[in-house]
């Protein structure tokens, strides 16, 4: 405290919370990411060590800018600890793992692996050009390991340049990055292009394969038929916005022999459909150490729902699921439900814009709450959630003490939802950096019991309640509660404060019955066996 006694030093941290920030990077600097497999993965020994050095380096950075300004609150002080943590942690990733240090304590990147030629702007490439990018690749006794030829589009002059260079590496390729490589070109153009490259990979046992933003089609699945063909190690496999149809789906299960050792399996953005669901299920079936599976935004109703759901009951290792954006509905929800407590280790889940309903998200939420205890990310937005539906998901949430971020937006939870989800918050739950409740009917004593639930929270990054029909004071209210960290609160500017009445059966008359709701929920306890 300062000497008015009311402004609060937020610098230096505690010793807890510098030991926090090390944790931290240590799990994202040894966990797998898009630039992990780019520049390579550090193991979990390697990584706590660079973490203990960056958070020493961040910590003195951060420490001489407070010395210049003492009489500041220490708030600029902390952004540079932030900024020059994260600005040091993507200098190691992209150094990679296995440095070794020369005669004078400098740090020598290892041999490189990865030859990525994506960089730059998305432009057509030249044979010339080609010759000129891959020639690393024709230097004898070269260690690379990994291609990323995403954001250049080849062209059969370029294609037939890479054919036979790729092909001189069938023995050490272990990951291929071919997605958004053949854009702008002819139909018949593109097709030859992948046979050419299907064939110099061909024989390849590649543990990642990503096809994604080719508009693939039936056509150009088939035409990768003697790649796809001949993987019997494939770990990862992404298919996102490739245009995959029924069809489509049907050729990817025809033409992969195995996926016993898949822990990686992604479809967005495709035109999948419920046959197409019923292909991709006998994928699933297939890939019992399955860790991430995402079939989002694949026009998938009720019966492929059903059955992507069953398939998933192999799946004991699932840690990440997403089916975001699809049209399931209510029954699909409930046997989903069936099968959530089989993933133990299910850290993040997805299920956002699904057609739920109550029934739906209430089987989930009861599930859920008896199943994965280190569940980290839950969002289930655009569910038509009403109240009814609270008393289950309060239960969840409050068996979940390792929650980040809570996602119910766009449902209608209303006031009454709203504070018996906000009392579940209250207790524990110092991980929790995010929660939206935005588009949800909330009124005044909702937005002001959620804002107090987690206002205090150590890391707490973002409340979201725009879109809901919080009155004027109680904007007021809830800026006043966040007045020492309005950077905390998320816009208010759809806000409509006159709102739409409730229905009278429903609350009573909207506004004047306000006070006297949170009232009567004010000591509810949260029913953990809530049917």
């Amino acid at each position: 405290m300062d000497a008015t006694g009311f402004s609060m030093k937020l610098w230096p941290p505690s010793q807890s919370t510098r030991l926090m920030l090390v944790e931290r990077m240590t799990k994202n600097l040894s966990t797998p990411s898009i630039l992990s497999r780019k520049y390579g993965l550090l193991n979990k020994d390697e990584a706590e060590e660079d973490a203990r050095q960056i958070e020493v380096m961040a910590f003195a950075a951060a420490n001489q800018h407070f010395e210049k300004e003492p009489d500041g609150d220490g708030s600029s002080a902390v952004q540079l600890y932030a900024k020059e943590s994260s600005k040091l942690m993507l200098d190691v990733i992209k150094r990679g793992p296995g440095t070794v240090e020369d005669a004078e304590g400098k740090v020598k990147a290892s041999e490189e692996t990865v030859l990525d030629i994506s960089g730059g702007q998305r432009a057509f490439i030249a044979a010339d050009e080609a010759e000129k990018l891959l020639e690393p690749l024709k230097e004898p006794g070269n260690k690379y390991t990994k291609i990323c030829f995403s954001n250049r589009s080849f062209g059969l002059d370029a294609a037939h340049v890479a054919g036979p260079i790729l092909s001189s590496l069938k023995d050490q390729l272990i990951e291929a990055d071919l997605s958004d490589f053949i854009a702008g070109r002819p139909e018949s153009e593109a097709l030859e292009v992948m046979q050419i490259f299907s064939s110099a990979l061909e024989g390849c046992q590649l543990r990642y394969l990503n096809l994604s933003n080719n508009a693939l089609g039936e056509k150009g699945v088939r035409a990768f038929g003697g790649l796809l063909k001949s993987q019997q190690s494939l770990e990862e496999l992404y298919l996102m916005n490739d245009g995959i149809s029924e069809e489509a789906a049907r050729a990817v299960c025809e033409l992969i022999p195995s996926t016993d050792k898949l822990r990686v399996l992604h479809f967005h953005n495709n035109m999948t459909g419920d046959d197409g669901a019923f292909a991709i299920s006998e994928i699933v079936k297939r890939s019992p150490l399955l860790e991430s599976f995402r079939c989002s935004s694949t026009r998938v109703g009720s019966e492929g729902g059903c059955a992507l759901s069953k398939a998933l009951e192999a799946c004991t290792h699932l840690k990440k699921l997403d089916l975001r954006d699809n049209m399931f509905g209510a029954d699909a929800g409930v046997v989903l439900s069936r099968v959530l407590p089989r993933f133990f280790d299910l850290t993040e889940i997805y299920l956002s814009y699904l057609n739920l309903e109550d029934e739906g998200s209430i089987a989930i939420a009861n599930a859920l709450k008896e199943s994965a205890p280190s569940l980290e990310i839950l969002e289930m937005a655009g569910n038509d959630i009403t109240e009814k539906a609270a008393h289950a998901f309060a239960a969840c949430i409050a068996a979940k003490q390792f929650l980040t971020t809570l996602n119910l937006a766009e449902n209608e939870l209303k006031d009454e939802g709203a504070i018996i989800i906000a009392k579940a918050l209250e207790d524990g739950h110092s991980q929790v950096n995010e929660v939206d409740m935005s588009t949800n009917s909330i009124r005044r004593a909702g937005a002001r019991c959620l804002a107090q639930a987690v206002v205090s929270k150590p890391g707490f990054k973002v409340l979201n309640i725009n879109g809901n029909f919080i009155s004027d004071e109680g904007v007021d209210e809830v800026k006043e509660i966040f007045k020492t960290c309005s950077n905390l609160l998320g816009p208010l500017d759809e806000n409509d404060p006159e709102g739409e009445e409730y229905d009278e059966d429903d609350d009573g008359e909207a506004g004047d019955n306000e006070n006297e709701l949170e009232s009567k929920l004010k000591d509810l306890e949260i029913k953990h066996e809530e049917e």
